[in-house]
C-alpha cells in the first residue's frame, strides 16, 4: 500500500495540517493511520477522499455538511464543479491527480477538454499540465505514484499533445526547419513536443526524434536535414555537465541551439557561441520569430 505523509497530503490537497486535526477530533471520516512512534500518515483512498473534500470546501461547501454526504454524492458535486463551476485552478488539479490515482481516462479527457474549450490548446498545458506534473512530480521521484500510474497520465498527456499536432496544417514548401531531441539521458519528452506543436503552429517544418538520441547521430541528422534551428532540453539534474553537452553539440556544425529544461540545470550562466537559453514557451515563440525574420 502506498503511504503519504501530513505534508505530502497538505501539498496535494491544499489543506493545512490544524486543519486535518481538527477534522479528525470533530468527524469520522477521516482517521489517519500511524506509525510505531505516533505519527500520522494517510492511505491512498484517504489522499482520494481528501481531494474531492477539498474541492468541495474550497467552492462553498461546509464540513459538517459533506460529513452527511454519501460517497456517491461527493463524487457527484466534485464531478459537476469541475466540469462546470470552479474558478480555481487547484480544483482542476487535483482532478487530475484523481485521475491519475484512479486511471480514470474518462476523467482526464473530460477535464482536459473541458479546460481547452474555455481557454485554448496552449493555455491548458502551460496552467493545468504543467501544475498537475510539478505538483506530483515529487511523488513519482519519492515512489509515493505507482510507476503505471505515472506511465499512464504521461501517456495521456502525450496523446492529446500529438493529437494536437496533427490536426495542424502541413508547412509551406519553404518553410523554415528545426530539429528537436533529447539526448540519452533524456526520457521525459512532453515539454519537446510542446516544442513542436509550437513550432509547427508557427508554420515551421518539425524533425522531431523523440527521446535518448545518441550525441552521434545529431550531426548525420543535421546533413540529411539541414535544419535553421536545432532544439533540446535537459530535464535530469546533471547542471555539471550541461555547457559540455551544449558545447560537444556545437562543435561540428553552426546550426544555432535552443535549450530548455530543469531549471537547476541552468543556475550558473552557460556561455557557448550559438546557443540560447529558452525559459518560457513565449520565449521559444520569440526565438521563432526572430529567426523566421532572418
Amino acid at each position: 500500500m502506498i503511504t503519504y505523509s501530513m505534508s505530502q497530503i497538505e501539498t496535494l490537497t491544499g489543506i493545512n495540517a490544524h486543519t486535518l486535526r481538527v477534522w479528525e477530533r470533530r468527524y469520522n471520516f477521516l482517521l489517519p493511520l500511524r506509525t510505531e512512534s505516533n505519527i500520522r500518515y494517510y492511505s491512498d483512498n484517504q489522499l482520494k477522499d481528501l481531494l474531492n473534500i477539498g474541492i468541495l470546501i474550497r467552492n462553498g461547501y461546509r464540513i459538517s455538511a459533506i460529513d452527511k454526504m454519501s460517497q456517491s454524492q461527493i463524487y457527484e458535486k466534485v464531478s459537476q464543479i469541475l466540469l462546470t463551476d470552479s474558478k480555481e485552478n487547484h480544483d482542476r488539479i487535483n482532478g487530475l491527480v484523481l485521475s491519475m490515482l484512479e486511471m480514470d481516462e474518462d476523467a482526464f479527457n473530460k477535464l482536459f477538454n473541458n479546460s481547452v474549450s474555455q481557454t485554448s490548446f496552449i493555455s491548458t498545458i502551460l496552467n493545468l499540465v504543467y501544475p498537475f506534473l510539478n505538483l506530483v512530480g515529487g511523488l513519482w521521484i519519492t515512489n509515493k505514484a505507482n510507476p503505471a500510474q505515472e506511465h499512464f497520465i504521461s501517456n495521456l498527456i502525450r496523446h492529446k499533445i500529438v493529437a494536437a499536432i496533427e490536426s495542424l496544417p502541413v508547412p509551406e514548401d519553404g518553410a523554415k526547419r528545426i530539429l528537436l531531441f533529447l539526448l540519452e539521458g533524456e526520457a521525459h519528452e512532453i515539454g519537446l513536443l510542446l516544442a513542436y506543436y509550437i513550432a509547427k503552429k508557427s508554420g515551421w517544418k518539425v524533425y522531431y526524434l523523440g527521446q535518448n538520441v545518441p550525441m552521434q547521430n545529431i550531426g548525420e541528422i543535421i546533413k540529411i536535414t539541414n535544419p535553421d534551428l536545432m532544439m533540446t532540453m535537459f530535464t535530469a539534474p546533471r547542471p555539471e555537465k550541461i555547457a559540455d553537452l551544449i558545447s560537444e553539440l556545437l562543435k561540428t556544425n553552426e546550426v544555432p541551439l535552443l535549450y530548455a529544461g530543469n531549471p537547476l540545470n541552468f543556475e550558473n550562466e552557460i556561455k557557448v557561441k550559438n546557443a540560447i537559453y529558452i525559459k518560457l514557451p513565449l520565449d521559444f515563440e520569440n526565438a521563432l520569430n526572430t529567426f523566421s525574420i532572418n
